[in-house]
């Protein structure tokens, strides 16, 4: 099987590659691919952000979070990780790779591990998880990629994930890594990624050589990275609705707070609790409805832009803006 050659570890861009090779490139053979990311959490297509990753946890640790246009469920990836992706015509994936779900698991066979696929979509080693994979028709045309946990790291992998409605608990690394497993511990004789890396294509490829992008190739994903796969609206706006409950304790008392998120924006808010203020909550509730939910737009409507709209501090007793701000970003 012929292969390409991508040597991005941006996720966004990575997001874009796959789309395009999906439903752009020509050929009668499938290609192969293998590609890494920078850490970042990679959600489903039909995922909440909300609901499936935490988001604070990415934002202070430099974690990219990307929205993949198949479905299944949210992974984290960081350079300890090696993703592949198959693509081609379904009728020549059949006919030329007629175990193309198999074809990973094979390859890990041949090296040395004693792998199985198992449920929906996962590669499994020892009873433990290293692989997921997700795959999508497009026309005539199919991809299946996945991840491979080489040597990621489970702390990340935890904490990234660590939200409610997420399969990741607060039972914390111990719990996970019960469950999942890196490959390294089942090939000492390949010591970097890169190394195992070099042995996984050799096995996929054989004597195929390399493909080649259609001339003008990296602009076109670069665009697409730029106007879908970076967006807001793609990687938060399309999350569907979900909804959420948090309260924190303040000079004033305890301020509670239950909201709808509506394609990324507030929805449907209600405040409550023993907390202490000059004017009725929901006046700035209503100012809330329908704001992007993000930091900067929720402080923006919080701070207000006129004399006529009040100061956070007079609905609750000594509370600023950043401090609501913060509790409704504290999911």
């Amino acid at each position: 099987m012929r292969y390409l050659v991508n040597p991005s570890t941006d996720p966004h861009f990575n997001m874009a590659f796959d789309q395009y090779c999906l439903e752009k490139l020509e050929g009668d053979h499938p290609v192969f691919y293998l590609w890494q990311n920078r850490p970042s959490v990679i959600i489903g297509l039909n995922q909440s952000a909300f609901a499936e990753v935490n988001l604070k946890y990415l934002e202070d640790n430099g974690i990219t979070l990307a929205r993949r246009v198949t479905g299944g469920g949210a992974v984290y990836h960081d350079l300890g990780n090696l993703n592949y992706s198959v693509t081609g015509r379904a009728a020549d994936l059949d006919a030329d790779c007629p175990g193309y779900l198999h074809l990973v698991c094979d390859a890990l066979k041949e090296m040395g591990v004693d792998a199985g696929l198992s449920g929906r979509n996962d590669i499994m080693v020892d009873g433990k998880k290293c692989s997921g994979y997700a795959k999508r028709v497009w026309k005539d045309r199919l991809m299946v990629h996945g991840t491979l946990m080489f040597d990621v790291d489970f702390g990340n992998l935890v904490n990234a994930l660590a939200a409610p409605g997420s399969k990741v608990t607060a039972k914390g690394i111990a719990s996970v890594r019960s469950r999942v497993t890196n490959l390294k511990d089942y090939l000492p004789e390949y010591r970097t990624i890169e190394e195992f890396k070099a042995a996984l294509h050799e096995k996929l490829c054989g004597t195929d050589g390399e493909a080649a992008l259609p001339q003008g190739a990296i602009e076109e994903i670069n665009s697409l990275a730029d106007n879908k796969f970076r967006t807001w609206e793609w990687n938060i706006g399309k999350s569907p609705s979900s909804a959420f409950h948090t309260s924190g304790k303040f000079s004033c008392g305890t301020v509670e707070v239950s909201f709808d998120i509506r394609n990324g924006h507030l929805s449907g808010i209600h405040f409550g609790g023993d907390f202490l203020g000059n004017r009725p909550a929901e006046e700035i509730a209503a100012r809330l409805e329908g704001c992007r939910f993000a930091a900067d737009d929720i402080l923006s409507v919080l701070n207000g832009s006129g004399q006529k709209e009040e100061a956070v501090e007079n609905y609750f007793d000594g509370l600023s803006s950043n401090e609501l701000k913060d509790l409704l970003l504290s999911l």
